[in-house]
């Protein structure tokens, strides 16, 4: 396979993630973005909203309408932090109805690719999506800082 063909493929890939993310976001009447905080919410715990923010790549106005609107359909709630009456944090409190519905199908097939893979190959798949999560994370802050 030639680099040009590796490239095509992954860029693909990728492209396929974000639609299945939009498409899932769409069928639980929230955008990109919004099922995208949800899930920081839910893998990283309560933060504030500036961390809430920084992570969704977001500046202080558009978070601010976020966090209005995920608290509005009850996924989130603002926690007064002890100490500090200025400091909040954003917490999870719920997730859309029907998303694990609407993820499914995408959970079946990919489930189906993995379960064609041995132990040794899983490991690897899965050594590989934990290290390019944190390539991307870094590869994000260096975009950042330029």
């Amino acid at each position: 396979m030639t680099q040009s063909e590796a490239s095509a493929i992954y860029r693909r890939y990728l492209s396929a993630l974000m639609l299945h993310g939009q498409a899932g976001a769409r069928t639980v009447d929230l955008g990109a973005t919004d099922l995208y905080a949800l899930n920081i919410l839910e893998l990283s715990g309560p933060m504030t909203p500036g961390e809430l923010g920084a992570r969704a790549g977001l500046t202080t106005g558009p978070t601010t309408r976020l966090v209005d609107r995920l608290e509005a359909a009850g996924y989130v709630r603002r926690v007064p932090v002890p100490g500090d009456r200025r400091k909040i944090t954003v917490e999870l409190v719920g997730t859309p109805a029907g998303l694990d519905r609407a993820l499914a199908p995408a959970r079946r097939h990919i489930g189906e690719i993995i379960a064609g893979y041995g132990p040794e190959q899983r490991e690897l798949l899965f050594d590989y999506f934990r290290r390019a999560a944190d390539a991307y994370v870094e590869a994000t802050e260096e975009l950042r800082t330029d």
